[in-house]
Parts: C-alpha cells; sequence; structure tokens
C-alpha cells in the first residue's frame, strides 16, 4: 500500500498537522530502509514483529533513547493500525507490544517573579522587531497556545473588542481565548507599527519576520530563549516551557483542571495533569510553611 494513501488519511481523515504527518512518515521511511536491508523489498505490510524489534535494537545501539524509540513506534503502530482498518491486514504486529521505559520529563517552568521582572522591565529599543517580540511573548506567556498556533494565527483571528483571540490547534481543532485586557494596547501598538513597516505585505498573518514574511518555528524558539535567558538562568528556555508556565502558574492560583484543559486546547484531561506537579509542589510548601504541626513552627 503506497504511503500517499496514509497520508491522505493522516490529514485529511485524522487531520493530523503537517508537522506530524511529515514526522510519521519519516519514521515509516526510516523504517522501511531498514527492512529493505534485512528482508529485501518485501512489502512493509508483511513484516513480523521479529523485524521491528530488531529495528527498535538497532535504534537503541544507534544511540536513540528510549523516549525517542517510543515516538518512532508510535508512528508504526498507526500505520499498521491503519492496514488493518483497511482490510490489508488481520491484526497488526505491534498489537502486543509495550513501550520502553522511560523517565518522566519534567520541565521547570519560570518563576512568577522571573515572568514579572521579565515584563515590567522590557528593554525600551526602537523598531518593529522589539515591539513584535514583546508582544509575542506576552501572548504567549498569558494564552498558553503552542508555538505553531501562534506562527499560524491571522488578522483576522483578532477581535480586541470582544477581547477574543481564535486559534487554530492540532488537529485543525479551533477553539476562542479570552485576551487580558491589559494585552489591548500593545495590540493595537503594534498593529500600526506593523502596517508602517509593511505597507505592502501580502500575508495574513499576524505575526512577521523582519522580512515581512510568516514567522518560521526555529525563530519563535530564538526570541523566547533570548529574553527568557536575560532572567532565568534555567537550562532549558523554550516557547513549551511558557506554555507549561501559563498551566502552572493559573493551577497555583486556583483555576480548576478542566478550565485549563480547555485553554490550552487538550483532548483529554490526562494531558493536562502533566502539569500538576507544580501545582502540588506549591500546595505543599503552604502546607508545610502554615500547619501548626510543622516542626518548624510552633508545635501542638
Amino acid at each position: 500500500m503506497s504511503l500517499q494513501q496514509f497520508r491522505n488519511y493522516m490529514a485529511l481523515e485524522k487531520k493530523y498537522s503537517a508537522h506530524t504527518v511529515e514526522a510519521y512518515l519519516r519514521d515509516l521511511e526510516q523504517f522501511r530502509v531498514f527492512c529493505a536491508g534485512e528482508h529485501g523489498e518485501e512489502p512493509l505490510e508483511e513484516m513480523p514483529y521479529s523485524v521491528v524489534r530488531s529495528w527498535i535494537i538497532a535504534q537503541i545501539e544507534g544511540g536513540c533513547t528510549n523516549r525517542s524509540v517510543n515516538r518512532k513506534v508510535a508512528s508504526l503502530k498507526a500505520y499498521y493500525k491503519y492496514l488493518v482498518r483497511m482490510g490489508r491486514i488481520p491484526t497488526s504486529p505491534l498489537a502486543s507490544h509495550r513501550p520502553l521505559k522511560s523517565e518522566k520529563k519534567v520541565e521547570i517552568p519560570f518563576s512568577v517573579g522571573e515572568m514579572r521582572e521579565l515584563l515590567t522591565q522590557w528593554p525600551e529599543e526602537p523598531g518593529y522587531e522589539s515591539l513584535r517580540d514583546r508582544l509575542l511573548v506576552d501572548l504567549l506567556y498569558t494564552t498558553g497556545i503552542r508555538r505553531a498556533e501562534l506562527i499560524g494565527i491571522r488578522l483576522a483571528d483578532l477581535d480586541l473588542d470582544a477581547g477574543t483571540l481564535r486559534v487554530l490547534g492540532k488537529r485543525n481543532k479551533e477553539r476562542v481565548l479570552p485576551l487580558l485586557t491589559g494585552l489591548t494596547p500593545l495590540f493595537q501598538s503594534y498593529l500600526k507599527v506593523r502596517e508602517a513597516e509593511f505597507p505592502q505585505a501580502d500575508t495574513p498573518y499576524l505575526f512577521l519576520s523582519a522580512s515581512g514574511n510568516k514567522m518560521y518555528e526555529a525563530l519563535v524558539y530564538r526570541i523566547i530563549n533570548k529574553y527568557l535567558s536575560k532572567v532565568s538562568q534555567k537550562a532549558k528556555r523554550s516557547p513549551h516551557v511558557l506554555r507549561h508556565t501559563f498551566a502552572t502558574h493559573l493551577l497555583n492560583q486556583g483555576a480548576d483542571m478542566n478550565s485549563v484543559k480547555e485553554l490550552l486546547g487538550h483532548a483529554s484531561l490526562a494531558s493536562t495533569q502533566v502539569y500538576t506537579h507544580n501545582s502540588i509542589a506549591e500546595l505543599k510548601r503552604i502546607h508545610l510553611e502554615s500547619h501548626p504541626r510543622n516542626k518548624k513552627r510552633d508545635t501542638i
């Protein structure tokens, strides 16, 4: 079966993002090359689990972490599940496969103090890029949107009168987010400068590069890393950590998890629960500082 058919299935029926589709196909192509070297031109749908296991071992010996291998295997599982659905094979060779054990990756969010310092002491630099970067950082922190969602925001998605922003999330799921009123003047200033800087820009996107083109993921990462490095010594300073920070700060301030789930655009509550360890840490601190049975304070 052609991988093009599988590509169409993921893009049109499952509504996966272009980035996800390409990642799946990249993993499948890597597996196909491995199989060709081991078993000639035998089609992928006829590969037994023993071949998959050999491929997994080869990945590990090649330096892949268990987490990376699990991600690659997920691509294979999706493909074979598709073949079962289409009636090409009776069962998936990965039906009984169990993911490799891997350490849980704990993201350390930025503190309230770090974010306050960054946003209240923003360097007053003239020009379009400084204003764009200021709005970009503030928007990521106050909405928790993903990097790809930010890049895809169009001018028509912004409604300053209603104080809302429409974003297109994973699998093309649309959601409307509230904007803090404090961002309105910043948006207005940015839009004015954007129009003056790129009066002939033929693009619907809100955020543009210095050349007037649609922004790209690496540029957003560099911007976040550049400014967060001024107030934080954390090893990881990325757009995803800002998303994590958004969720953690809301939970620490008493927001209910279902509301945070909706704001983040998660499909299930389980995805949101990964952020609760920081909230629990905050509750533990308050508990230790406040309860009279804590030995560091008066005891009963």
